[in-house]
């Protein structure tokens, strides 16, 4: 072997010598050291060749051993004794890849380390090597040593298993999934994509090696199968058509079976998920069955293992129940506002400076802990964007037509808890973009545009927002038609003069569609409504643009946490409110001759080139005894989106970061109000919706008396 090729290998073994030390010395009650060694060692599965995924599944269960948030008592520092033999022992079987029964180099050490875990002797008849368990290579084992559909039990886990192993077995089966399917899609545009073929077929290991220890034998068989699928099938056949429909059917199995187990630890009846035995059964008799050489097959070219960002940031993170990290930004949150509490004490003002220098330095720290603790919930849209491109696949290829799907700025962060409110809304989006935006191959050629149709989906963040737009170059929506039908079902009456903005607003009626017939895709005016009402939900915005014969762009607006709000407190009256700051852009006192009413358009203010509607706030609140003159008071502008205004209030109070709850339970929907929060007096003050404050003022529609201080 040339001396190239060895390089790669002594250095893997190297570091498998620098973490036998570092677990040598390592002593039972060191948390901090025994976590960073877990995951030193959850990063050098990564540096694993895909071909040794035996090695995977013991150095997985090392990292178990060297779990920080579990204690053992006295059997901790045997443990690690015992995990440190196995990481030899794996060592020693990658050291010797031509060695007869190497496989014997591991089972000594994993009984072992798992009859301290489970607190068993070694004699234990629970720790019986299983031949699930020994599947890393289809070459060395027959076939018989995995289930077959029609001789597969139903779903269930033993008496004895870890249930914190199984919700990690969960988690790390969801990513895997995830970035396989991600990588699917990119080999059915680019079969020969080496680095996409070695992430498919790591998550298949991976999946596998540890079902086995759970002895999961369904989720190995298809596991494995989905394995052979990609190897040497796709090598002689090809990735296309049936290979990649099947590749991406026997994703779905596993991960419906997965979200089976994840909900039985919540006591929910445990079972295979629908059709998953039906997946089983086509992929077995494609794996017996004979491969005929593709004549159109290109090589794959070879490469490097693949680095994805989940694997290059394995060894730099660590797993967080949810609960805790939800809880830890709610307490951060608390003190914020406690913080502002005693900043706003006289006995902490200029009469004492020395204490007062010392609140500032504690609300540097109390903003930093903040943004970092805001920063923790922040995850980002990738995960979303690979669902909605399979998606968009999967309904092109029923619709008969050709779409080619784009992703832009997928790695653009949201809240944790946003992401998964916003992905209802986009999937109904995509769902009529294919529908009814993109036309047939045919419909395009007779239009001279190319056949395949272009669907892009882009995300970015501007000014505390994230806007995600979604555009397709279809037909466009057709103003006429779309009048008809709102005119049919009675949205809109016959003769009503509407701008093209408010009939683009229509396609959000409910019950309104465009449709010719209903579908199971569309058809029943729900989709849109959907996207509306979720999305003001977050406090955010829907856009539309559209010309006909060109295609539609659809454009959400929204903030990027609703946990806690940046805001300005204005007063108006004797009430005081919160305009979020990231919808202030200037405020200002005007002069007598700037202020001037138009008719049909109401009061205006000039604001140097820019002429804006004059908004009075205590009107549209209904709030009494505020003051009248905008020159003798203040005027706010604040804008959402392209829109902006001058909102006329008493005075500003300051700046304030607020815990935002909101105010729906008992009281309903209150129109331009987002959300309550106690201020630092300990009252309750409402925190405004500006888009919302915008549609009210348009319409002249004046809320009831509402009281902004409790």
């Amino acid at each position: 072997m040339p001396k190239a090729s060895r390089r790669p290998a002594r250095s893997l073994l190297s570091r498998f010598d620098t973490l036998s030390a570092a677990i040598g010395q390592l002593g039972a009650s060191d948390l901090e050291t025994r976590g960073a060694l877990r995951e030193d060692v959850v990063g050098l599965i990564e540096r694993v060749p895909a071909q040794e995924a035996r090695a995977c599944v013991s150095l997985r269960l090392v990292a178990e051993a060297l779990r920080a948030d579990r204690d053992r008592g006295d059997r901790q520092a045997s443990l690690h004794r015992a995990a440190n033999a196995l990481l030899d022992a794996v060592r020693g079987y990658l050291a010797s890849p031509a060695a007869p029964n190497r496989l014997q180099l591991l089972e000594g050490p994993e009984r072992s380390t798992i009859a301290i875990m489970r607190n068993l002797p070694e004699s234990s008849p629970a720790l019986k090597p299983r031949t699930s368990d020994l599947i890393g290579q289809p070459d060395r084992f027959p076939r018989s040593a995995v289930a077959r559909a029609d001789t597969l039990p139903q779903l269930s886990l033993p008496n004895d298993t870890d249930r914190a192993l199984l919700g990690d077995f969960c988690d790390e089966a969801r990513e895997y999934i995830e970035s396989a399917e991600a990588a699917l899609l990119v080999l059915e545009r680019a079969p020969d994509d080496g680095e996409a073929v070695q992430t498919v077929m790591r998550a298949f290991h991976s999946i596998k090696g540890t079902a086995g220890f759970l002895k999961l034998d369904g989720l190995v068989a298809l596991a494995h199968h989905g394995e052979s699928l990609l190897g040497e099938r796709r090598r002689r056949e090809g990735f296309a058509g049936r290979i990649a429909a099947l590749s991406l059917r026997a994703l779905d199995a596993l991960s419906g079976a997965i979200k089976n187990l994840d909900a039985s630890r919540d006591g929910a009846r445990l079972a295979y998920p629908a059709g998953f035995l039906e997946v089983l059964r086509e992929l077995e008799a494609t794996d017996a069955a004979p491969a005929e050489l593709a004549p159109a097959a290109a090589p794959a070219r070879p490469s490097a293992p693949a680095v994805t960002a989940r694997d290059a940031g394995a060894a730099h993170s660590a797993r967080v129940r949810l609960d805790r990290l939800d809880a830890l930004v709610d307490l951060v949150g608390e003190l914020v506002v406690a913080h502002w509490m005693i900043a706003q004490d006289p006995a902490a003002g200029h009469d004492h400076p020395e204490l007062s220098r010392k609140v500032a330095h504690a609300g540097k720290l109390v903003r930093d802990l903040h943004d970092m603790s805001m920063g923790m919930r922040m995850v980002p849209l990738r995960g979303t964007c690979n669902k909605l491109v399979r998606l968009a696949r999967d309904l092109a290829q029923r619709a008969g037509k050709h779409v080619d799907c784009r992703v832009e700025g997928e790695m653009t962060e949201l809240d944790r808890n946003m992401v998964e409110l916003v992905a209802d809304p986009l999937m109904h989006m995509v769902r009529n973009a294919i529908d009814h935006g993109i036309e047939t191959p045919d419909e395009r050629t007779a239009a001279g545009k190319p056949a395949a149709g272009c669907l892009t989906l882009a995300a970015t963040q501007v000014n505390g927002q994230v806007v995600i737009e979604l555009r397709d170059d279809g037909r466009g929506l057709q103003r006429d038609r779309i009048l008809q039908r709102a005119e049919a079902r009675g949205v809109v009456r016959p003769g009503d003069q509407l701008g093209d903005a408010d009939v683009l607003d229509l396609i959000f009626a409910p019950g309104l569609s465009t449709a010719d017939q209903v579908t199971d895709v569309s058809g029943r005016g729900v989709g849109m409504d959907v996207v509306r009402r979720n999305i003001q939900a977050l406090h955010g915005r829907v856009d539309v643009q559209s010309v006909a014969g060109e295609g539609t762009t659809i454009t959400l607006r929204v903030p990027l946490t609703l946990a806690i709000t940046d805001g300005m407190l204005v007063r108006v009256g004797a009430e005081r409110y919160i305009v979020p700051t990231t919808n202030v852009v200037v405020s200002f006192r005007p002069d007598r001759g700037a202020l001037f009413t138009v008719a049909g358009r109401g009061e205006l203010v000039r604001l140097r080139k820019e002429v804006l509607p004059l908004v009075r706030l205590h009107r549209l609140l209904g709030v009494d005894g505020a003051c009248e003159d905008p020159v003798s008071a203040l005027l706010m502008v604040v804008g959402a989106a392209e829109r902006r205004c001058a909102v006329l209030v008493d005075g500003i109070v300051g700046q304030q970061q607020v815990v935002a709850k909101p105010v729906t339970a008992g009281i309903g929907e209150v129109p331009g109000i987002a959300g309550a929060a106690i201020l630092g007096d300990g009252r309750v003050g409402l925190i405004l919706d500006v888009p919302q404050l915008f549609e009210l003022a348009r319409r002249a529609q004046p809320l009831p008396a509402t009281q902004a201080v409790a």
